[in-house]
């Protein structure tokens, strides 16, 4: 998973990132709208956690001007104004879920998965294939009923695929899941991890498309 993290003050952001890194989770942060406006058109995140109170362009139009583009990136808004008008006002221009300082971190990380269980049109959490079952959640990958340990990277490359099962995602998408702005990308990463999916989940698991990227099938 890839998420935006738009929050102004350091600390704030920097135990949100801290945590979410915790998690596996791929994280950009940026501290003002404009920034925020510039992220989301040249790159693509699994959801955005947006703080309203921001310097320059306030968190309210960055929301606006994301759904004027008709970019259906989900949005948890975390924020401390907590009056029912801002809450109704935040849903209504188009945040998905909506959250008040101060709160605790294992409900953040859980309101983002089901915000992104909802987007990738999952009723459950579990994606399964033949003999393979995942936990998108809780990160537990099954066999055949045994449990298969993956590493962080390979879990990364795994998420981003099943999150659309059936479609081509091209080196450079799984690249973009699997580094943060912060990270060195590795020349033959992608190619690594893939091998190392295949030898715990299968030879025919990750579909590799000649010249356009991988592909999972449908469950």
């Amino acid at each position: 998973m890839k998420i935006l993290l738009v929050e102004d003050d350091a600390m704030i952001g920097e135990n949100i990132q801290i945590a979410l890194e915790g998690e596996d989770i791929s994280v950009d942060w940026v501290r003002d709208g404009e920034a925020a406006d510039m992220a989301l058109a040249t790159h693509t995140y699994d959801a955005m956690l947006l703080d309203l109170g921001l310097p320059g362009k306030d968190g309210m139009e960055v929301l606006r001007s994301l759904r004027a583009r008709t970019n259906s990136t989900p949005v948890l808004i975390v924020t401390a104004r907590d009056s029912v008008p801002e809450r109704v006002l935040g849903l209504k221009t188009g945040a998905d879920d909506y959250l008040v300082k101060p709160f605790d971190v294992e409900e953040l990380i859980a309101r983002l998965h089901a915000l992104v269980r909802r987007s990738r049109g999952m009723t459950e959490s579990t994606y399964r294939n033949g003999n393979i079952e995942i936990n998108i959640e809780t990160r537990q990958v099954m066999v055949d009923g045994s449990q298969v340990i993956l590493s962080s990277r390979e879990w990364a490359i795994l998420d981003a695929l099943i999150a659309r099962p059936g479609a081509i995602l091209s080196r450079s998408q799984l690249e973009e899941r699997l580094y943060g702005w912060s990270g060195d990308v590795e020349s033959n990463a992608i190619e690594v991890y893939v091998h190392g999916l295949r030898k715990k989940l299968g030879p025919q698991f990750v579909i590799t498309v000649r010249g356009l990227g991988y592909m999972v099938g449908k469950s």
